[in-house]
């Protein structure tokens, strides 16, 4: 089976982005993409543990919803959540309403407030787990890179990010590009990635 699907406009498109309605866009303009922003890191770590058990689909459907309860994924003001923001999401029904996966982003955000400290942000610390070879897009759901990222983040006590949901992470957030060979917007995910300025802190 190929890796890509005819898209709209007539040029190939990796084949998932035709699974539903919701994902060509975010596949054309968000996923591999590089990110050098700390609220945007963070925000998709917490989606992807959120996805944990369910599909993409169902984040990428409520992901505005989560910007909203989550204070749009300000690490310092998540920070600062206590019992009374647990229960009041709950009870957000537009949300996953999954008390371990809403403990665990408010964990992450006073471990990311630690690792800011310690290392000047969220981003030079996750971009050095950057793979050094551009390998060929991957059909894997982990990788050494992931692996060893997933480990560093548990020991630092976070939480939902086994190495799957950190190599997903890292796909959406251009540290690979896994945009299939002759998917038409490989080409532009490689020169952004190109031009980016990694984040040294």
């Amino acid at each position: 089976m190929s890796a890509t699907i005819e898209g709209p406009d007539g040029k190939p498109r990796c084949r998932w982005s035709g699974a539903a309605p919701e994902f060509l866009a975010y596949h054309d303009t968000e996923w591999g993409f590089p990110v050098g922003d700390d609220r945007r890191l963070f925000e998709k770590l917490c989606l992807e543990g959120f996805q944990s058990g369910l599909s993409w689909r169902t984040i990428l459907a409520k992901r505005e919803n989560f910007r909203a309860a989550f204070r749009d994924f300000d690490i310092e003001k998540i920070a600062r959540f206590g019992t009374r923001d647990v229960e009041r999401l709950l009870k957000d029904a537009g949300i996953v309403r999954h008390r371990g996966k809403i403990e665990s982003v408010i964990n992450n955000a006073r471990r990311a407030r630690e690792l800011v400290q310690q290392e000047g942000s969220l981003a030079a610390f996750v971009w050095r787990f950057e793979p050094e070879k551009r390998l060929a897009p991957q059909t894997v759901s982990t990788s050494a890179e992931s692996i060893a990222l997933s480990k560093a983040l548990k020991k630092q006590g976070w939480s939902f990010v086994g190495p799957t949901t950190v190599y997903a992470f890292m796909q959406a957030m251009g540290l690979v590009n896994d945009h299939a060979e002759d998917c038409a917007i490989h080409a532009k995910v490689e020169r952004a990635r190109r031009a980016f300025k990694r984040p040294s802190r």
